[in-house]
């Protein structure tokens, strides 16, 4: 039938999907739930005419219907210039493991109890939820000028939010971790979250006040959200972001590197290919400072008049549009250690409370802060409580003290250090 279909349009593309699921859920440190879900669809896309329809289906017995419905999405499509790609070599990259996506259930339940009992002899009085998921996905897109791929991915994801409270004080701990290649990476992901969590046992005082700010990897998401904004080639051509046509420029620290790195071993935003036949590759877009470009699919490339980057990303019933894959920011010449030993008083920034509050896209961040800790004398001395932080990305980061030499996976698709502004806003309740 597909066959059938790409030689009938000289511009088509067809998109399929498979997908297992195995979830996991325990609530306040208990097992509260486990299922296992299949998926599978069908998505085309044709130009006809110079318009681009579209049209997807969970129901793989209707090919009938979902051509009359990609064709008739054509007559009222965008009008675009597009073309789809030729087949071209993409890099390997491995993403599947037979041991992670053979892993039982009882197994994953067990993997789930091993990180409650890391938290709890943290802190006794941590309640710990945990959304586990092991996902079995193969995708094969054709498209009729030749393009034939197909990819089979293994991703195991973990999210945790952490919870104690002690009368009026509550401690709220969150974070991600994401693998597609079986390893015991999550224990030392759960024991990271645990010495924070006792760290947080410990008070600390903090007058407001501009001053320097330390930010784990974990909390420098508050910088890299509105880079990430920024860098998206459907706000440059929406012209939205502040760093449209200002390619060339030097508008950050020259230590600032940052870069779209699918080819990542084991990541779960790695790939051979976006998903829409274009080989994937490492691209630098923020380099020693200036900026090198963006990231588009296809039809941002058109409209922006620029080359496809191989970022297109997208769901079943979703259409392709830009997506990073593995965010790197690379990491300095400085040890984490130094860095903190240098800081007279200072706040170390290790989670916001929520993300993408105020005018994002413009570079400013305003935000309360999840957890904190106060540094003094060169020491984390203790947490900080009722804590916010307020900046602007393009003015802050043109000045950035120091990078860690050290970097870290965090939220499944970030690799981040350690970094220090020397002084920024941040205000306290008392």
């Amino acid at each position: 039938m597909w066959e059938q279909f790409l030689q009938n349009n000289a511009q088509a593309e067809v998109f399929e999907i498979e997908s297992e699921a195995t979830r996991i859920v325990f609530e306040a440190n208990e097992l509260k739930s486990f299922e296992v879900e299949e998926t599978a669809g069908v998505a085309l896309r044709v130009i006809v005419d110079g318009r681009l329809g579209f049209a997807a289906s969970s129901n793989l017995e209707a090919s009938d219907q979902l051509v009359t419905n990609v064709l008739e999405s054509a007559r009222h499509g965008d009008v675009l210039d597009m073309r789809f790609p030729a087949p071209q070599p993409g890099p390997e990259v491995q993403v599947y493991d037979d041991e992670l996506a053979s892993l039982p259930i009882d197994r994953l339940v067990e993997i789930g109890r091993e990180v409650i009992a890391i938290m709890r002899e943290a802190d006794a009085d941590a309640s710990v939820r945990i959304d586990l998921e092991r996902r079995v996905r193969q995708i094969r897109l054709r498209n009729s000028v030749g393009v034939d791929v197909q990819e089979e991915k293994s991703p195991l994801s973990l999210g945790i939010v952490v919870q104690r409270i002690r009368g009026d004080d509550v401690v709220i701990l969150f974070d991600y971790f994401g693998t597609t290649v079986w390893d015991e990476g999550y224990q030392a992901f759960a024991r990271s979250i645990a010495e924070k969590l006792r760290l947080a046992q410990r008070p600390a005082a903090l007058s407001p006040g501009r001053m320097p700010v330390l930010f784990s990897p974990a909390g420098a998401l508050v910088l890299g959200l509105p880079l990430m904004m920024g860098l998206d080639g459907k706000n440059v051509y929406q012209g939205v972001s502040p760093m449209a046509d200002r390619v060339g420029e030097q508008l950050f620290d020259e230590q600032l590197t940052l870069l779209d790195d699918p080819t990542l071993e084991g990541r779960p935003g790695s790939s051979a290919y976006d998903d829409e036949g274009l080989p994937r590759q490492r691209r630098a877009l923020i380099a020693d400072g200036v900026l090198k470009g963006f990231i588009y699919d296809l039809k941002t490339a058109v409209q922006s008049n620029a080359e496809p980057t191989g970022n297109g990303e997208r769901g079943l019933f979703n259409p392709p549009r830009p997506g990073f894959s593995n965010l790197v920011i690379a990491g300095g010449t400085t040890p984490l250690a130094e860095i903190i030993a240098g800081i007279d008083e200072g706040l170390l920034v290790e989670s916001p409370l929520g993300l993408g509050q105020g005018n994002v896209i413009s570079g400013a961040f305003s935000n309360n802060l999840s957890l904190a800790f106060k540094i003094e004398q060169g020491e984390i001395v203790g947490r900080v409580k009722d804590v916010g932080i307020a900046g602007n990305v393009y003015q802050d980061l043109r000045h950035i003290a120091a990078l860690s030499q050290e970097s870290e996976l965090v939220y499944g698709g970030l690799s981040l250090p350690h970094v220090l502004l020397s002084e920024l806003n941040v205000v306290t309740k008392n």
